[in-house]
C-alpha cells in the first residue's frame, strides 16, 4: 500500500493566447447623388427665349472650358465630341468629333444613350443654373399633384357650400354684382372660382370673417349702414349715428366684420340681420 501522505497537486493554468481585437474599419458612403440613367431636359434661364441658343462645348484661348478636380488637384479641359465616352480632353483619343451644344425653343432634350453630354450638361458645365437647368421630372410632378389635389379639396367643399356664403365669397371677387345674379349663376361661378383659383379660394372658405364682411358691405349698398366718404367711420343708414371708427390703415369692412364680434357689435350685427331680411 502506498504510504498514506498528503498529496499536493499543483495545477498549471494553460493560458490560451488572447485573440487580436478586430479593427473597426468605417465606411464612409458617398453623400453625392446617384448618377441615374436616363433621358434628360434642360431648359434656358429666363424669359424671352431665342429661337436657337448654342451653349459652350468646347476652350478656346479667351473662354477655356475648365473643370476643377479636387482628387487630381488640376483644372481639367473639356470638350463635347459625339464620338468619345468622356468630355475630359485628357481621356478622348485622337479621332474626337467635335459637335455644337445647341438650344431650340428654349430648350435641349439628351436621349440616355448619350451619357458624355447628359454628364457635360448636368455635372460639370460652368454655365448650369446660370445659362440653363436641367428639367427635375420628379419634382414637376410633385408640384403638379400638390396642385391637383388643392383644387379637388376646393371643388369639393364648394360642392358643400349654401347660397348665402357662396355670395359671401363671390362678393370678394365680383363685388356688388353678386346681388343681381341667380342662385344657379352664384353656384356655377363658385366652382369656377374653386377651380381657377383654390388657395384664395380655400382660404376665403376659412376666414371667419367673410360672411360679417359680406354683411356689412350688404348693409351699405341697402342703406341700412353708411361708410364715410373717406372710410373713416360707419353710422346707422336711418340716424346717422356713429356704429364705430375705422382704425388707421383697415379695411373698412373687414374692421367692421371684427367690430361685430365685440360685445357691442353683436347686438348691431341682430339688428342688421333684422333689417336687412
Amino acid at each position: 500500500m502506498a504510504p498514506l501522505g498528503l498529496y499536493y497537486i499543483m495545477e498549471t493554468k494553460v493560458q490560451k493566447p488572447k485573440k487580436a481585437k478586430k479593427e473597426k474599419v468605417e465606411t464612409v458612403e458617398s453623400q453625392g447623388p446617384k448618377w441615374e440613367i436616363k433621358d434628360r431636359m434642360y431648359l434656358l434661364k429666363g424669359r424671352g427665349n431665342p429661337l436657337t441658343y448654342v451653349l459652350q462645348s468646347k476652350s478656346t484661348r479667351k473662354k477655356p472650358l475648365l473643370w476643377w478636380d479636387e482628387e487630381k488637384g488640376i483644372n481639367r479641359e473639356m470638350r463635347y465630341a459625339s464620338n468619345q465616352e468622356s468630355v475630359f480632353v485628357d481621356e478622348q483619343d485622337d479621332n474626337a468629333i467635335l459637335e455644337h451644344i445647341i438650344f431650340e425653343n428654349g430648350g435641349l432634350f439628351v436621349s440616355k444613350r448619350n451619357q458624355a453630354l447628359q454628364k457635360l450638361l448636368s455635372l460639370y458645365h460652368p454655365k448650369k443654373e446660370y445659362a440653363y437647368f436641367e428639367k427635375d421630372q420628379v419634382a414637376e410632378a410633385k408640384e403638379d399633384l400638390v396642385s391637383i389635389e388643392t383644387e379637388m379639396e376646393a371643388l369639393n367643399t364648394a360642392v358643400s357650400i349654401d347660397i348665402d356664403q357662396a355670395e359671401a365669397i363671390l362678393r370678394v371677387e365680383k363685388g356688388s354684382s353678386v346681388d343681381k345674379m341667380s342662385s344657379a349663376e352664384l353656384k356655377r361661378d363658385l366652382y369656377l372660382f374653386a377651380k381657377n383659383n383654390p388657395i384664395l379660394f380655400l382660404d376665403l372658405v376659412n376666414d371667419e370673417n367673410v360672411i360679417l364682411r359680406n354683411l356689412a358691405i350688404k348693409a351699405n349698398e341697402m342703406g341700412v349702414i353708411k361708410l364715410s366718404q373717406d372710410q373713416r367711420r360707419f353710422t346707422w343708414g336711418s340716424t346717422d349715428r356713429k356704429l364705430m371708427e375705422v382704425p388707421f390703415d383697415e379695411n373698412p369692412y373687414s374692421a367692421f366684420a371684427a367690430w361685430l364680434k365685440t360685445d357691442e357689435g353683436v347686438e348691431v350685427y341682430k339688428s342688421i340681420q333684422k333689417r336687412i331680411n
